[in-house]
């Protein structure tokens, strides 16, 4: 492994793990990938996830999904497995918060799961599948969301808290913004 230039180490696949802390882009917008948070109906994410569905499905249709565009640059299909996992999660944390205010979600390492997942090896046509039925989920738990449901918390292990109203801008900026990502 080696270091970058803030002291990130590289994992073995040659990924550096991002250790930014993103939760920012619940109050604003990004810069990078243009995603507006005060946009976001907190009532409409599930349109809005199943509307980002058929763009994942063109990326992993294309013939270099598995190229790196760079060195320590996730491919977009190692994108698109993340946020196939995206999904799985953010849909297992919907449902806690909405079972229990002030949850407390479990800790996932993206990177550990990219590795563990094999990302990089994973067959296309698979991901595209599974990223269809865990989008299709996780659209139909914020379908069920009403809204006196809005300011219920959850909270991460890094001590992050969210409402059901700011987890899903920041669920929906994740998914966009790696859109942005594999576009270029």
């Amino acid at each position: 492994m080696t270091d970058d230039t803030d002291g990130r180490q590289a994992q073995p696949d040659g990924i550096v793990p991002d250790t930014k802390d993103w939760t920012w882009a619940v109050e604003r917008r990004c810069e990078d990938c243009g995603f507006d948070p005060a946009a976001v109906d907190p009532l409409a994410v599930g349109d809005a996830v199943r509307a980002t569905v058929p763009a994942w499905q063109a990326v992993l249709a294309r013939p270099d999904v598995r190229r790196r565009p760079a060195p320590g640059v996730w491919s977009p299909l190692e994108y698109s497995a993340h946020v196939r996992d995206v999904f799985r999660i953010f849909d297992e944390r919907l449902a806690l918060m909405l079972r229990s205010d002030g949850a407390m979600f479990e800790n996932w390492d993206q990177d550990a799961a990219a590795l563990a997942g094999r990302y990089a090896q994973a067959d296309p046509t698979a991901v595209a599948t599974e990223l269809a039925d865990a989008g299709a989920s996780v659209a139909e738990r914020f379908d069920t969301v009403r809204a006196d449901q809005l300011e219920r918390v959850g909270r991460r292990s890094n001590g992050s808290t969210f409402t059901v109203r700011t987890f899903g801008r920041y669920f929906l900026h994740d998914v966009v913004h790696h859109l942005h990502d594999v576009r270029g």
